[in-house]
């Protein structure tokens, strides 16, 4: 009988190569993906949240349903349809605006 060639003595056919290569390429590709991917969610993540007044007190009979600020104000949306601007310094009530 014939003797059958080793595996080692057998070509690599170019489509295969190509496609081995393709696979490298693209989950290399994918991995640096994920990697970057999770550093910005991270970073974005443990980024400092902003800074909210200590205590807000409200008008009685008041009850806010929204919250917004800026640098030198806050202002509480209530559920009345009023909004409510405060100085962020000094904690007083600069505006009140109602909202048909």
């Amino acid at each position: 009988m014939d003797e059958l060639p080793e595996l080692t003595d057998l070509a690599e056919p170019a489509n295969l190569r190509f496609l081995r290569r393709m696979v490298t390429v693209l989950t290399t590709v994918m991995v640096f993906g994920v990697v970057i991917v999770i550093g910005l969610l991270v970073t974005r993540l443990t980024s400092d949240m902003p800074i909210l007044p200590s205590e807000i007190t409200l008008p009685d009979g008041a009850k806010a349903i929204a919250f917004t600020q800026a640098p030198d104000w806050y202002a509480i949306v209530t559920e009345a349809g009023e909004i409510l601007v405060y100085d962020r310094m000094t904690g007083a009530l600069r505006q009140t605006v109602v909202v048909d």
